[in-house]
């Protein structure tokens, strides 16, 4: 039975981090103004492992993830996929600045509604 189980169950490994992800982690990084070997310190790592992890070379074990996301002051959070577009828009309004243009919580882009969709509204 167990053989059958693991025939069905294929493992997939990641060749690295995905590049969004990997982005993130150094742009959080280069918002606290540290460079590599400081985050590496704070978590007990060499500075060639944050730099291997960020160029998707290596993989952290998902424990480094969460050491690395929470000291960055970030966390890692399952979210249904279907849901992902309103998280996104949630974490674009968080990062905009004071006073700028506010825009719907779930727009797709930035295009104007056209004259119908507007009178649609309206009705």
């Amino acid at each position: 039975m167990k053989s059958e189980i693991k025939k069905q169950i294929k493992p997939l490994r990641l060749q690295g981090l995905p590049e969004d992800l990997r982005q993130q982690i150094k742009q959080a990084r280069r918002e606290r103004g540290w460079s590599q070997r400081k985050l590496a310190s704070l978590i007990g790592l060499p500075q060639p492992h944050i730099s291997a992890i960020e160029s998707g070379e290596v993989v952290p074990r998902f424990d480094t993830l969460l050491d690395i996301v929470r000291v960055l002051g970030q966390d890692l959070l399952l979210v249904p996929r279907v849901l992902v577009p309103a998280v996104q828009s949630l974490i674009r309004a968080h990062k905009q600045p004071a006073g700028s243009e506010e825009q719907p919580l779930y727009a797709v882009g930035t295009e104007e509604p056209t004259r119908e969709e507007k009178n649609h509204d309206e009705v």
